[in-house]
């Protein structure tokens, strides 16, 4: 095997993974460090990328141990290489993202433990991960405006204020509960499922899912929401 004569740095992989619950919100999974350095804070999922797989490979496996979850996708988001940013050796990492209804976690491999964080009590994290989950939130928002990234987060029926909701918890902002259901229905995205009883109050939200087909067309064609 070549050999090169210069330093390389080691390479590891980190998941943030965003769940969503109607009740308690926005929450971003997350471990506690079984070793050092670091031992007793709190990281993403994440480790050393194996010499012989590529990087969503070693995601999904540093997941898989250190947490048990496995997201049906994942997606690279950013790169940190910060020279300092791992005490051990000259390391950099290759960060992704994914949105996921949220489930019960089990913690393994070098994870003390594994929980479900509400992304404003988010306590201080290992290494550089503060930043990575900065870049990650930005990355979050920006996507909820170019997809319709719901789909991902609700369970399969829902209601408009609980997709309002939703919405609300990614961007931190409040809308105007007319205009929000005006530009959703404009989309052409959710369907109503089955109507009100005759004499049902007006009060009781109607239920929603969304159309699959509409929503894998704004997927491909893309779409800009604007509120």
């Amino acid at each position: 095997m070549f050999t090169y004569e210069y330093p390389h740095p080691a390479v590891t992989t980190d998941c943030v993974i965003f769940g969503y619950d109607i009740r308690e919100g926005l929450s971003v999974l997350l471990v506690e460090r079984g070793i050092e350095p670091y031992r007793g804070r709190w990281a993403f999922p994440g480790g050393f990328m194996k010499i012989d797989e590529d990087a969503d490979t070693g995601a999904l496996r540093e997941l898989k141990e250190e947490t048990g979850f496995e997201p049906v996708s994942i997606e690279q988001f950013g790169t940190f290489t910060d020279v300092h940013r791992d005490p051990r050796e000259r390391v950099i990492t290759i960060a992704y993202l994914a949105l996921v209804k949220k489930g019960d976690v089990v913690s393994g491999d070098d994870a003390a433990q594994a929980r479900w964080f509400p992304v404003d009590k988010v306590p201080a994290l290992a290494f550089d991960h503060d930043r990575i989950l900065r870049v990650a939130i930005a990355k979050l928002k920006e996507q909820i405006h170019f997809r319709p990234v719901g789909f991902d987060l609700l369970p399969e029926e829902f209601t408009m204020p609980q997709l309002q909701a939703l919405y609300e918890a990614v961007l931190g902002v409040r809308f105007d509960r007319r205009n929000f259901a005006a530009k959703m229905h404009k989309l052409g995205l959710l369907e109503e499922v089955g109507r009100r009883s005759e004499g049902t109050p007006s009060r009781i939200p109607s239920r929603f899912r969304f159309n699959k087909e509409r929503y894998n067309e704004l997927k491909v064609g893309g779409f800009r929401l604007e509120f």
